[in-house]
């Protein structure tokens, strides 16, 4: 057992050491050249096999994909969320389909409703579903995710699957950090980059969390009563800080910006939560993303809060959403 724990201890330190050379002097990752050709080659051939038939044709219901080039979070889902309820507003009937990751259902596609647990669909499905009460769908294969939903809506959202060139799209969104950019440059595993800078001339927008829109908290809620209190709540207070999410220093980061002493407790993206995760010997409050909150609501306790976020375009990036979601809906978008 004890050797078991050093081998898991060793494995961690080590992708902790790539990923922190991604993000630095790539030279620290050479050693890893040999993986970095095998995957150059294979994802290389899929973009060349693949890419010439990811378009959408017309006679099936429009999808963008809103997706990235490299790993980690950039924001999407909070882009997803805005841009769901701006396509409500100009008159569309928005759906989202999902890979699901985290989640393991016996049937796909699975139209994901409030009864649907957190283990089945993912974490970033069921926030989506409960937040916007649209119709969200998972599939690994989200090219029958959408086929599920063809005709029943005027246009799907694809959370992230820009490299799932199975599935035909109408527009792409590449969404970046502008504090992450992309690394090092490198593709996988030397870098952080799925696919190579290249590919961003291909998409239809490319948009900067951090200039083009930011992440904004809109509410703290707490988890076992639903009141919202105002954000600065627990300003000067030391809490204790959850995220198991791409990017935990941003969530982080947006505590202290609120004022709060927050002690940190980073966990990986989709970590599966239980319940002695969240037990410190103190009175506390305990402050998690939603994310993570719709994994630990079945065992919330009190004095457990989660803080909800929006993201807020900049004028002119609002100018270009709405241009692409008046093209992609064939001009049946009504402007307000």
């Amino acid at each position: 057992m004890a050797e078991r724990n050093d081998s898991a201890g060793l494995g961690a330190r080590l992708a902790k050491r790539i990923e922190h050379n991604w993000y630095a002097r790539a030279a620290g990752n050479y050693w890893l050249l040999p993986l970095w050709l095998i995957f150059v080659a294979i994802s290389s051939l899929r973009l060349m096999l693949l890419a010439p038939f990811r378009r959408q044709k017309s006679d099936l219901t429009p999808v963008i994909v809103i997706g990235n080039i490299a790993v980690g979070g950039t924001g999407k889902t909070p882009l997803i969320t805005y841009l769901v309820e701006r396509a409500r507003s100009l008159g569309l009937r928005p759906a989202v389909v999902s890979r699901g990751y985290g989640g393991h259902s016996d049937t796909y596609p699975l139209l994901v409703s409030d009864s649907t647990a957190v283990a089945q669909c993912g974490d970033e499905p069921k926030l989506l579903q409960q937040r916007l009460q649209c119709p969200v769908v998972v599939d690994p294969k989200r090219s029958r995710a959408v086929a599920a939903l063809n005709a029943k809506v005027d246009i799907i959202f694809s959370d992230d699957g820009l490299q799932h060139y199975a599935m035909k799209r109408a527009a792409e969104i590449v969404v970046s950090d502008v504090t992450r950019g992309f690394g090092n440059g490198w593709r996988l595993p030397i870098g952080p980059l799925r696919e190579p800078m290249s590919r961003l001339q291909s998409a239809d927008l490319h948009i900067v969390n951090g200039s083009d829109f930011i992440v904004e908290p809109s509410a703290l809620i707490e988890g076992t009563t639903g009141r919202s209190v105002p954000l600065d709540f627990f300003a000067g207070q030391q809490v204790h800080a959850v995220a198991g999410i791409g990017n935990p220093q941003r969530f982080f980061t947006t505590l202290r910006a609120l004022n709060y002493q927050p002690i940190e407790h980073a966990f990986p993206d989709h970590y599966e939560f239980t319940d002695t995760d969240l037990r410190w010997n103190d009175d506390k409050a305990v402050i998690m993303t939603e994310k993570d909150w719709v994994k630990c609501a079945a065992f919330k306790r009190e004095n457990q809060w989660y803080l909800q976020v929006n993201a807020q375009p900049t004028e002119a990036t609002k100018a270009k959403l709405d241009a692409l979601l008046t093209k992609v809906s064939g001009g049946t978008a009504t402007h307000s």
